[in-house]
């Protein structure tokens, strides 16, 4: 395929590298200084683009590739509260969206975890529940899209937590969420369940970031020949659960 690379920071040079593996061509790269050549022009020359930016330019982004007709797999974080206007211009443009807080094949499998252990523990309350996330110091956004989506999975699986809160807290209905920030930590997440007797914990720990990089050529080969579907997909989509 001919693959629209718009960011091209870590992620995007790792993603590069698989593409070339899979033997996929990238006829358009679109970093900070040359966003003007972010257009539809140059999106048509290619089949579907991948977009991993910041939440300021995420949206814009998009928008341009859902209105030049192009398959978009978006991996940037923070700034959902856009999504539905961005589901609304995939439906109306008949376009391809595929949208994950985390490409990595363990994560979305820590995920399933999660929300089948959150509806186990809703039996049992006298277990507390935490969740603590730990990323290297160029993440922008905390907490991280991962441990948002855990957060909420968490949320609907039980019935004693009504909200969760960054930070630490004493009200027993909000789920207490940490960030950190360290120098070279790719991502840890941890979901802390406890009670006076014991303690269970289940946790996922990326060692790089080839796991994210290739659920997200794998997202990007899954949309190719999608257009017209006015459908926004994710990565229950992708690997069935």
């Amino acid at each position: 395929m001919k693959i629209a690379l718009i960011g091209y920071g870590k992620m995007g040079h790792e993603i590069e590298k698989i593409l070339v593996s899979r033997g996929h061509t990238i006829p358009l790269i679109i970093d900070f200084d040359n966003t003007d050549q972010l257009t539809a022009e140059n999106l048509n020359a290619c089949d579907v683009a991948i977009e991993f930016t910041t939440p300021a330019t995420a949206y814009g982004n998009i928008v341009s590739c859902l209105e030049a007709g192009i398959p978009v797999v978006c991996g940037t974080t923070a700034w959902l509260d856009r999504l539905p206007e961005a589901t609304e211009i995939c439906q109306r443009n008949g376009g391809a969206f595929f949208y994950a807080s985390n490409y990595s094949i363990g994560v979305n499998i820590f995920f399933a975890v999660n929300r089948q252990l959150a509806r186990m523990m809703n039996r049992f309350p006298e277990y507390d529940v935490t969740l603590n996330e730990v990323h290297h110091v160029q993440k922008k956004d905390a907490p991280s899209g991962t441990a948002v989506t855990l957060a909420e999975d968490i949320l609907t699986g039980i019935d004693r937590k009504t909200s969760w809160q960054l930070g630490t807290t004493t009200d027993p209905e909000k789920l207490e969420v940490t960030a950190q920030r360290r120098s070279v930590v790719p991502g840890i997440h941890t979901v802390v369940w406890e009670s006076e007797a014991d303690t269970i914990t289940i946790d996922h720990t990326a060692k790089n970031r080839s796991g994210f990089a290739m659920g997200a050529v794998l997202a990007a080969e899954f949309l190719a020949g999608k257009r017209g579907a006015g459908k926004v997909y994710g990565m229950k989509d992708l690997l069935g659960f």
